[in-house]
């Protein structure tokens, strides 16, 4: 297997016995971008001297044995929305172009501590919001499946850039499904941990109650190694929980006996494709032969949870997002051109005698606010923010944000029964595979849709992970599995327990010359 096939727990094993250099690593993934992410565009920066310096370093400090973190010289790829010192951070943004973060987020920089080398910043859905990753205000991102195609999103970029052999490890981010289904759409590995159990300091905020941060990987080993690096309480983060971190990549490999699965009769229904129904079920059959007991479960809630996270996610959208005003940091639109059209626009109306009308001008203070958000934001944010603020308004806030937040609890008491009877919840991650790029950028509500089987996991706090299981026309399918909160370790061995078993996992995307 050539060096950029092979998985990041093969690379470390070959840097720790000095077979491969970090240099040699991280130049063939470089290589990797700079041939084929033209094409795919996941990457919204990365800088080769940057990153080779990094590893000279590692390689450097491994010869004269120094201690070493637990990922160094491997190269991973960052969400650009995870702040890093004086790197810009823009989360696909104009309103952030130019932003550079004067201090580190903490998933960077515990990754700066394990000496992973920091390939690039991968693109993303505008602020998270988008299941497409066409609506970064940069680029369009494609599957290097099928280049017509979107990766998925909104962390499309991480899971592209590891699905091209661009690099073995990327973070993501998940609100809604924003790992795992572009994971499932990429055919690699992707897992949401439970909320709290990776910090959220230094993760730009769309919903705070929301957003999680995750590894994406091609297996459920490097998903462990990953995500042991960056779990642990957080005293920065009030959100997150004070829970001792397993050792998640010494234990991945242990089989789970007695494992009980629930498979959800709600999530087979009309509008799931019959091609991922049909990899979803042979996936269970798979389990059923490894030992597992599978059992039909009931999820009544669920088919509310696309309703209730778009009210939740933009009610929380609408108040994070009011920092951004063009004074304190972000775009600011051009002041003296503002003042030059509303000045020229109050003579106009005074000389024409309509003193009231000029008088009800903006001011300029709230102008500059109006110009610079308008500028700044894309289409999707915008609507977002309006649904949100709508949503949050006097009147409208108990029979919209406050109904929805009774429901979501009902999502999770939902769950909570299901984990009394079963391991884990296993289904499919997305109705179909990945669709063609602006197929859905017109229908809103469709795109919601795509959303379905992964914003409940994200309402209910609990983890879930997307692996491979199988393909239809040429593209890759997810299985989804969904763990009661905090138990990522047993989630990461069944993940473990089924590629242990097939190898959808893996198979790579031809990328051609």
């Amino acid at each position: 297997m050539s060096m950029i096939h092979s998985t990041a727990t093969q690379l470390l094993q070959e840097l720790q016995a000095s077979r491969l250099s970090s240099v040699e690593i991280t130049s063939a993934y470089l290589d990797q971008i700079e041939r084929h992410d033209p094409r795919v565009g996941a990457f919204l920066r990365f800088d080769r001297d940057a990153a080779l310096q990094q590893a000279r370093a590692i390689d450097e400090r491994r010869a004269k044995g120094q201690p070493l973190g637990k990922l160094a010289g491997l190269p991973v790829a960052v969400k650009d929305l995870l702040t890093s010192t004086g790197e810009l951070t823009t989360c696909a943004s104009k309103i952030l172009a130019n932003f550079r973060s004067p201090y580190d987020s903490t998933v960077v920089a515990k990754l700066k501590a394990a000496d992973a080398v920091l390939i690039g910043r991968t693109n993303m859905d505008e602020f998270a919001m988008g299941g497409s990753t066409e609506n970064s205000a940069f680029q369009k991102t494609h599957n290097p499946w099928d280049l017509t195609r979107t990766p998925g999103g909104s962390s499309g970029g991480a899971a592209a850039c590891v699905a091209a052999s661009m690099t073995p490890l990327s973070i993501g981010t998940d609100t809604g499904g924003s790992i795992r289904q572009p994971a499932a759409m990429c055919g690699v590995t992707g897992l949401k941990p439970t909320y709290g159990r990776v910090s959220r300091f230094g993760l730009v905020a769309f919903a705070s109650s929301l957003d999680q941060a995750g590894p994406l990987a091609w297996t459920a080993d490097d998903a462990a190694l990953l995500l042991e690096v960056i779990a642990g309480h957080d005293p920065r983060d009030a959100t997150s929980v004070d829970a001792p971190v397993p050792a998640y990549s010494q234990s991945v490999r242990q089989p789970l006996a007695g494992l009980s699965l629930g498979l959800v009769r709600e999530h087979f229904a009309a509008g799931l494709e019959p091609d991922v129904e049909q990899a979803v079920r042979e996936a269970v059959k798979v389990y059923e032969s490894l030992g597992a007991t599978v059992k039909e479960i009931s999820l009544p809630h669920s088919k509310y949870g696309v309703a209730v996270y778009y009210l939740v996610a933009p009610c929380e959208a609408s108040s994070n997002l009011a920092r951004y005003d063009g004074v304190h940091y972000g775009h600011r639109t051009d002041e003296a051109a503002m003042h030059a059209e509303l000045n020229a626009k109050r003579k106009q109306l005074v000389a024409a005698g309509k003193h009231a009308e000029a008088d009800k001008l903006e001011s300029p203070l709230v102008e500059l606010y109006r110009r610079s958000r308008a500028e700044g934001f894309g289409p999707e944010v915008k609507r977002r923010i309006m649904l949100g603020t709508y949503a949050l308004s006097a009147g409208y806030y108990d029979a919209y944000y406050l109904k929805a937040l009774k429901v979501r609890r009902l999502i999770r008491d939902d769950f909570d029964r299901a984990f009394q009877e079963v391991d884990f919840v296993i289904g499919p991650v997305s109705t179909s595979p990945a669709f063609k790029l602006g197929d859905k950028v017109d229908d809103p509500l469709a795109m919601y849709l795509m959303d379905i089987y992964t914003v409940s996991a994200n309402l209910a706090g609990i983890a879930g992970i997307s692996i491979p299981c199988g393909f239809s026309r040429g593209l890759p399918i997810g299985l989804q599995l969904q763990a009661k909160p905090f138990d990522e370790e047993r989630l990461l061995r069944a993940a473990a327990m089924y590629q242990t078993a097939t190898d959808w996992h893996t198979k790579r995307p031809t990328m051609g010359k």
